[in-house]
């Protein structure tokens, strides 16, 4: 039970929640986009979200700064998020601008209120779980995509759901985060995401 939870948190690392979103969109939206228009977005997003943070997490570990790849002390999490924060800014002017794909581009601006209030945080010592902001982000933003093009993804909300339970559920397991901090994680994704649909939906 232990490895199978352990894994949930590799499988739903924060690390992967931009370029989730960004398929999402892609399988969701009832446009048609060439595959040009496709590659030319999720391409450099997986580069720019997957590839560089974990150079940069390998840089951060070996200069100390950083133990582990979830960054489990309080003091640690200020470097990733301080670099997921650029990268999102680097995503918003340069691969996807506004009104471009509105509905991705406010995605990763609810990304980067969640991800600044979540740094914010960190300076009044309080350890937002980053996973739980990412699953919450996610989640409401597939209901978000559900209502605006009027397509049934029940199930794939459904899933996310039950998925965001688990991911919970391991971060306790893991001792990783109290219930507490799990809450205001979810709350922090969701709430900014919430908050950008004013602008898309």
């Amino acid at each position: 039970m232990r490895y199978l939870l352990k894994g949930v948190s590799y499988v739903f690392h924060p690390l992967f929640i931009p370029i989730g979103g960004t398929l999402s969109y892609f399988l969701v939206t009832p446009r048609l986009n060439s595959l040009q228009l496709q590659s030319g977005n999720i391409l450099p997003i997986f580069i720019l979200t997957i590839i560089i943070p974990i150079i940069l997490f390998l840089i951060l570990k070996n200069l100390g700064l950083i133990s582990s790849i979830f960054a489990p002390k309080l003091g640690e999490r200020k470097y990733p998020l301080y670099f997921s924060m650029i990268i999102y800014l680097m995503i918003l002017y340069k691969v996807i601008p506004l009104n471009y794909i509105n509905e991705l581009y406010y995605f990763f601006v609810g990304l980067l209120i969640a991800t600044f209030t979540v740094l914010l945080l960190v300076f009044t010592r309080i350890k937002a779980s980053i996973h739980l902001m990412g699953m919450g982000s996610i989640l409401i933003y597939l209901i978000g995509l559900s209502i605006h093009f009027e397509v049934n993804i029940t199930f794939a909300i459904a899933l996310f759901t039950l998925m965001t339970g688990i991911v919970a559920t391991s971060r306790l397991f893991m001792k990783a985060h109290s219930k507490v901090e799990l809450l205001i994680g979810f709350l922090i994704g969701f709430c900014s995401q919430l908050f950008v649909f004013k602008y898309w939906l």
